[in-house]
């Protein structure tokens, strides 16, 4: 008994270290949700053409930044890697503002090069022109918005997560502002419709990343000799993560397209369940973060016992998460549904999914805590194979076959995307169990 007894007090302190280093994280990732909601709720006040613009323009634009922000998830598993070795990291603090330029040139270069080959999505002739409107202007927006995320990961690797967060906050009301005065001509700003929103995504991106980049002056001191193998450690960690998003995002996308065939009610209450779901994944999402930051540390230190406990700690509490939400999401269903639409025919077909959900967002927690501590020891080419499998080889496949031959639509796509994570949440615990044993071998 006084075994389990310490067992648990050691968990609990590990779990109070993550929580403690997550909860702002999780602050600056709601803050980003609320950004898009902003713009989605400005949008669609202006006019449904405008609506429209802004959700065809802000697929194809999140497309290239989900990529983009893969490669600089690599930042802080690497500089934590790098401290636990106790190695000078404050010097590649230059090496990281040019790495995230140039990615930001890169893909920069891209969106305006899809610019030219819009047309052969075929959009209606007033969405054509605004859409391109929108993409034309907010790729720019790749450079501060990629510093900003680069900085966010490099603060993160020295546990500095408060100021950052505080800024994706303050991004919140900002860009509503801007959104507001541009888009509807306010304040004596000229109405700019669909080019005020990319205006103002412009701004407030640029903003945040000329802002933490002006907190971090203190790291422009001294130039790094590793600069060339801290870059390769960067791209060989982050490449697949950021082709393991890419998979997830093509899941979700390629679900909510599919979805749209069969009618609006059920796209609809689609649309609803993934609103619902990605904010109840908020916190395991924040806590992988943590994971992968703590892990990292205790790796470079080759302190196995501490990868361990810090990756256990965060299964443990994203399970115990999941399990209050899935406590939520059966006693009241119809009440967490109704906070996001009146309809009661999208009510209604929501209903029956939610039982799948629950399981959907359980195999998402204990994967998700997975996934930070493969980040964490820089193991991440297991990640991409692992999301590629369970999205495009199992998730989507299996929603298709239930829809279109079985006529189970919505319950279909979600059963396709429960097992996908099933399948995610198995490849990935065992690989991480496996990396475990093999460093404690490696260590003993």
């Amino acid at each position: 008994m006084e075994a389990l007894a310490a067992k648990f007090k050691i968990y609990k302190d590990y779990s109070i270290d993550l929580i403690k280093l997550s909860a702002p994280i999780l602050a600056g990732n709601m803050a980003n949700m609320l950004i898009n909601v902003g713009d989605v709720i400005v949008a669609g006040r202006h006019s449904t053409v405008t609506l429209g613009a802004i959700s065809v323009a802000s697929a194809i634009f999140m497309t290239f930044m989900i990529a983009a922000i893969g490669l600089m998830a690599s930042i802080s598993p690497v500089v934590s890697n790098l401290r636990g070795e106790r190695k000078t990291t404050k010097t590649l603090f230059r090496a990281t503002v040019k790495y995230s330029l140039i990615i930001g040139l890169i893909f920069c270069f891209l969106i305006r090069y899809i610019i030219k080959h819009v047309d052969v999505i075929g959009l209606t002739p007033d969405l054509y022109p605004l859409v391109v409107e929108y993409l034309d202007i907010s790729s720019w927006g790749m450079f501060g918005g990629l510093m900003f995320m680069a900085l966010k990961e490099f603060l993160q690797a020295y546990e500095i997560v408060v100021f950052p967060n505080l800024i994706t906050v303050f991004q919140i009301f900002l860009n509503l502002f801007l959104n507001v005065a541009f888009v509807f001509g306010m304040w004596g700003f000229p109405e700019l419709g669909v080019k005020g929103l990319a205006i103002a995504s412009l701004i407030v991106r640029t903003a945040g990343g000329i802002v933490i980049f002006l907190y971090c002056l203190p790291f422009l001191k001294g130039r790094s000799r590793r600069v060339k193998t801290y870059i390769k450690e960067l791209l060989k960690t982050g490449w697949p993560i950021s082709f393991a998003l890419f998979f997830e995002f093509l899941g979700f996308n390629t679900t909510a397209v599919l979805v749209g065939k069969f009618s609006s009610t059920l796209a609809a209450a689609h649309n609803v369940i993934i609103t619902v779901t990605s904010l109840t994944y908020m916190f395991p999402m924040s806590v992988s973060n943590a994971i992968g930051i703590k892990v990292g540390f205790a790796n470079g230190e080759k302190n196995i016992l501490n990868v361990k406990r810090y990756s256990l700690a965060g299964v443990y509490l994203s399970v115990i998460f999941m399990g209050l939400n899935a406590i939520v999401y059966f006693l009241w269903p119809e009440l967490l549904l109704s906070l996001f639409t009146q309809d009661k025919n999208v009510i209604a077909a929501s209903l029956p999914v939610i039982h799948i959900v629950l399981c959907y967002l359980f195999f998402d927690g204990i994967q998700c805590a997975c996934v930070g501590s493969l980040k964490g020891l820089k193991d991440t080419k297991p990640i991409m194979i692992t999301m590629a499998i369970a999205y495009v080889i199992v998730g989507i496949p299996l929603g298709s076959l239930l829809a279109f031959k079985y006529n189970i639509v919505l319950m279909g796509f979600w059963t396709g995307l429960a097992v996908a994570l099933f399948c995610a949440c198995i490849i990935s615990s065992t690989i991480l169990i496996r990396k475990i044993r093999k460093l404690q071998k490696i260590n003993s």
